[in-house]
């Protein structure tokens, strides 16, 4: 599912009064949910700022809870001297955790958004992991290492990067080593997708498989499903209040300044499009992947 797309913005100088990042930002590169997906009809606010802004109280930037991230990343199995990339890794929430369950560990996190790694610096810091993180501005689809592979890839909610899921996977086995685990985050359709759901999306529907279809995907790419997480309705609510609360507090508490109306204008499109439009149909996957036929 595409989800960026040519956004009319605001001045630099605007934008940071507005959405200057307070806390952990958006998964950027995109999902199901990004803010940035609406550009047809939302005010002219810069997405990737807003997106920031908006994933405050959500830093994992998908519908999945902290108990449920510290399940996945256990489930890839790291030990002290492994190497983690993760691509489109945003503020870096997803690498940061991973490197903190496993002392020895380090990572590479890739992003376009210059905000997201502006709060994923600080993030790395503050954690005192910067020693063990390297974050790097690049486009994640074309990005090469050019070192040894790693021993996991993350890639969570950007597939549209990729051109969905065949694409991200294709993408991934470059970078992973022999014996490696893929964690893969992906959207999909909770049955037909009505009429409120794809305007609310500014979708078709051929852009999502739905569950079965998109486990089937990993296995033609060449990827076995091990371990996965379906998110729940009280996840995804969660995550939607939690997506709108953090931004529509900015422009009501006055920190907004003069352009508190277009901010809390993007939070109420985002929220009438949840609610009126996919809340319930869709649906988002985390599973845990190795290359069909890999030991272990």
């Amino acid at each position: 599912m595409r989800l960026t797309g040519p956004m009319p913005s605001m001045s630099r100088e605007r934008t940071t009064a507005v959405f200057a990042p307070g806390g952990p930002g958006a998964q950027v590169g995109g999902n199901p949910l990004d803010p940035r997906r609406r550009g047809l009809h939302d005010p002219p606010v810069d997405r990737a700022l807003a997106s920031a802004v908006a994933h405050r109280w959500h830093p994992v930037a998908a519908p999945v809870s902290d108990e449920s991230v510290s399940r996945l990343l256990d489930r890839l199995e790291l030990s002290a001297g492994s190497r983690v990339l993760d691509l489109g890794c945003g503020p870096g929430e997803w690498l940061f955790r991973a490197l903190e369950a496993v002392p020895g560990s380090s990572g590479v996190g890739v992003d376009t958004s210059a905000p997201a790694l502006e709060v994923a610096r600080a993030g790395a810091d503050r954690r005192g992991l910067a020693g063990r993180v390297e974050l790097v501005a690049a486009d994640a689809s074309s990005w090469r290492s050019g070192g040894a592979g790693f021993d996991a890839v993350l890639c969570v909610g950007v597939g549209h990067v990729f051109g969905g899921p065949a694409g991200t996977l294709a993408t991934v086995a470059r970078h992973l080593a022999p014996g490696g685990r893929v964690l893969l985050g992906d959207g999909f359709w909770e049955g037909s997708p009505d009429a409120a759901t794809l305007e609310a999306l500014e979708a078709t529907p051929d852009e999502l498989d739905d569950l079965p279809g998109l486990v089937e995907s990993a296995v033609r790419a060449g990827f076995e499903p091990g371990w996965g997480h379906v998110s729940s309705a009280d996840e995804w609510d969660d995550y939607e209040w939690s997506w709108t609360g953090a931004l529509a507090e900015r422009a009501v508490t006055g920190a907004c300044g003069a352009d508190a109306a277009e901010a809390l204008e993007v939070a109420r499109q985002h929220r009438r499009g949840w609610l009126g439009g996919y809340r319930g149909r869709l649906g988002f996957l985390t599973v845990v992947l190795r290359p069909a036929g890999a030991p272990g």
